[in-house]
């Protein structure tokens, strides 16, 4: 019998910035064509683990898997959105070319985008509600509207999971929306996202799985199981505030 490989597949993770411990001993598959959220305290590691899963930073100890395989043969079946502060909004390029960088993992470096790669750019920036904006330099829009133009680079290479850190962070309420209906319109093609995620208020209305995070693995799982006040104390611990929608109250750091 053939086996069916987990999209993201994680063993026995670590990480450490000058022999210091960022993340221990993770372990998790992640299963496909799910909404997946990264939670923890600032430091919990979160971003650090999006980029060993990327092979962005050398792993202490562990590997890490994309259906079954090692990051660098999977590399174009994945995308992702950086966090914003990362990205250099001066550089002198617009919102078009910015996604059809997106393209390059299907294209090659070397290779000029045809005609049918800006199409499919342009339908990108469309689904963001950005094509209109398309000739406009990035440094010009909003942070709102840079955060689509990214998430339409992400679409652009047409992967098969995609890597979000903090999406959600300094954006409108209008383009929470956007972000929220593209993640679903994902989720429905049975593409698998993990999102680094911030706001607990939000976590069981967004996601279907969630990752808890505290520099090791709290907690991972269906939302519904896992996102409780148990796993919340020993995620955050620190000072005391409700959360309404969960049936106790919660421990958690804001």
């Amino acid at each position: 019998m053939k086996r069916i490989h987990s999209p993201v597949s994680i063993r026995d993770l670590s990480v450490a910035y000058h022999r210091k411990p960022v993340l221990r001993d993770i372990q998790f598959d992640a299963p496909e064509g799910k909404l997946i959220g990264i939670v923890g305290p600032n430091g919990a590691g979160k971003s650090t683990l999006i980029k060993a899963m990327m092979n962005l930073l050398p792993l202490t100890s562990g590997d890490v898997k994309i259906y079954g395989k090692p990051y660098k043969e999977q590399r174009d079946l994945v995308g992702y959105v950086p966090q914003r502060e990362s990205v250099d909004w001066d550089f002198p390029t617009s919102a078009l070319d910015v996604v059809l960088m997106g393209r390059y993992g299907k294209l090659g470096w070397f290779r000029r985008p045809k005609a049918a790669d800006r199409e499919f750019a342009m339908d990108c920036l469309d689904k963001v509600g950005m094509a209109d904006f398309a000739k406009r330099q990035i440094s010009q829009l909003s942070g709102g509207q840079q955060q689509r133009v990214f998430l339409a680079r992400s679409l652009a290479q047409d992967a098969r999971i995609y890597f979000m850190d903090e999406p959600f962070v300094g954006v409108d309420a209008a383009t929470e929306k956007a972000i929220i209906r593209l993640l679903n319109e994902l989720k429905a093609q049975e593409k698998t996202v993990l999102v680094v995620h911030h706001d607990l208020q939000t976590v069981r209305e967004y996601f279907d799985w969630l990752l808890m995070l505290n520099m090791r693995q709290i907690a991972f799982g269906p939302t519904s199981w896992v996102f409780t006040a148990d796993h919340l104390q020993k995620t955050y611990g620190g000072r005391l505030t409700v959360l309404p929608e969960l049936p106790d109250p919660v421990a958690v750091t804001r």
